[in-house]
């Protein structure tokens, strides 16, 4: 039994542990306003938002595709649907706007933009900000719309402040019901969900239900697991969530071997909570989640499902091998720490016994000095998939280059670093040279393959001009010329 608010008003369904919260909402529910298009969480007409209460019981949401979400992953949130926004003949901010600017045809997709353009609004609400083209961007890259393009949305988007906006009660404060602090079901007074779908709140728990279910799959974002429900028709009997496990749940300080400080990031925490932290601290890393799906996957996604899908193609493991992160994994027999360049074995293949979870990541705080550089590679800029990746950490002292670490995804079955190349760099000054000796390197670093996103050719193409791409970051000295070409990079 799920027990969770749609639109303000307290639900109770029942649904088999594949089932997704479209599949909730318009084969159970009858609210058929959330349309389906794609299925795999591309195109946004699914669009709803979940809305999580604080300490304090006030509501937060964000913006999810209902087709990949697991509908037990409603248990104790709210659920606003498009016909939740409208107050009588009063319409919500974001479907003023739209009127207005004629923003709809067809109106397939006009649902999914109005939710993404409702969180928006009520971030906005809640925070006053800039609307900047970036943030637009950012809430509306998840969104396709082929009929009226996106001039009208954008209007809409600039002007819903102009619109007077029904209060709801449920908007804001959350019944007690409702509450989603990370606690058990019985803290929050919901009746947790079946035992065939396993929502543990902690990591002893989550280790128990994993050596009682083995083969039951972990899912957290559901943005990758559940194509395989919405795509390849897969079935699964039983599910273990670690959404709600509070150790996995966590950013927490830390200092690693009495010299290494940084932070342990837990294994559940979202793209879009990591982004402040990277914004601060790594750039270059925050500017790739920005291209790393759209708004919808990254308030879902989660920086430990990408690196134990073991994916050659993630977007955050090259970035995170260049880093020198360091996983610490959890089982019935304690805890231990592996170095991220161990645990991808082959494809699709890792260092995570049977009986593990992925507890947290090491990341560690840049240190002075230090340069880094991500580049993404793909037949579109927003909400796609890497052809390839190049992730280049360094540092220059005295004229040459030390720590070089070089990490590419989509030229081997797994993430990898380029040894060759990188020893080919280490204590030479940058120069042509230097450089050109790493990209002769690559080839026997890797043989890539081919696939529907690029020839081996152009892989190996790609990878050795992102190399004299860095070369040309290492040595420009003029300001202009180096903001020119990351501005091309991105």
């Amino acid at each position: 039994m799920i027990n969770f608010l749609l639109n303000g008003r307290p639900q109770r369904a029942t649904a088999t542990p594949d089932t997704s919260v479209l599949e909730l909402l318009r084969d159970t529910l009858g609210q058929t306003g959330t349309k389906e298009g794609c299925a795999s969480g591309d195109c946004g007409a699914c669009t709803v938002a979940i809305g999580e209460a604080d300490a304090a019981g006030q509501m937060h949401y964000h913006s999810a595709n209902a087709c990949i979400m697991p509908a037990h992953q409603l248990q104790g949130r709210q659920l606003v649907t498009v016909e939740g926004l409208a107050d009588g003949d009063s319409l919500h901010p974001a479907q003023a706007a739209m009127v207005t600017c004629h923003g709809s045809q067809c109106g397939f997709c006009t649902p999914g933009i109005v939710m993404s353009l409702f969180t928006l609004h009520e971030a906005q609400t809640a925070t006053p900000a800039p609307l900047t083209p970036e943030r637009l961007e950012a809430a509306l890259g998840g969104n396709l719309c082929r009929c009226t393009g996106y001039r009208p949305i954008r209007d809409a988007a600039l002007t819903m402040s102009e619109h007077p906006a029904p209060r709801h009660a449920w908007w804001r404060q959350a019944p007690e019901h409702a509450s989603t602090e990370q606690t058990s079901a019985a803290q929050t007074n919901v009746t947790p969900p079946s035992e065939r779908f396993l929502q543990p709140a902690t990591l002893a728990a989550l280790l128990a239900e994993r050596a009682r279910f083995p083969d039951a799959p972990l899912v957290a974002g559901g943005t990758d697991l559940w194509l395989n429900v919405t795509q390849n028709l897969a079935r699964y009997d039983r599910v273990i969530d670690v959404t709600r496990v509070d150790e996995l749940s966590r950013i927490e300080t830390a200092t690693l071997d009495d010299r290494r400080e940084g932070w342990w990031m837990g294994a559940a925490v979202t793209y879009r909570r990591l982004t402040p932290l990277l914004d601060q601290h790594y750039p270059a890393f925050a500017h790739l989640l920005h291209r790393l799906g759209s708004a919808q996957i990254r308030n879902r996604g989660t920086l430990g499902g990408n690196i134990a899908n073991a994916s050659p193609i993630g977007d955050t493991p090259p970035v995170l091998l260049a880093l020198q992160a360091r996983l610490l994994l959890a089982g019935p027999e304690g805890e231990r720490e592996l170095a991220l360049d161990e645990f991808f074995l082959d494809y699709k293949k890792t260092a995570l016994r049977e009986d593990e979870v992925i507890r947290a990541i090491f990341l560690p705080h840049p240190a002075p000095e230090q340069h880094l550089k991500v580049w993404k590679m793909s037949k579109r800029r927003e909400d796609d998939i890497s052809a390839l990746l190049g992730a280049f950490h360094w540092r220059l002292e005295a004229g040459v280059l030390r720590e070089v670490r070089l990490a590419f995804g989509g030229m081997a079955a797994t993430p990898k670093r380029a040894y060759d190349a990188e020893a080919a760099l280490e204590g030479q000054p940058p120069t042509a040279d230097a450089f050109a000796a790493a990209r002769a390197a690559l080839a026997d670093d890797f043989a890539p393959m081919s696939d529907v996103r690029g020839s081996a050719d152009y892989r190996q193409l790609a990878a050795a001009n992102l190399l004299e791409r860095l070369r040309r970051v290492v040595t420009t000295t003029d300001t202009a010329e180096e903001v020119m070409l990351n501005a091309y990079a991105h």
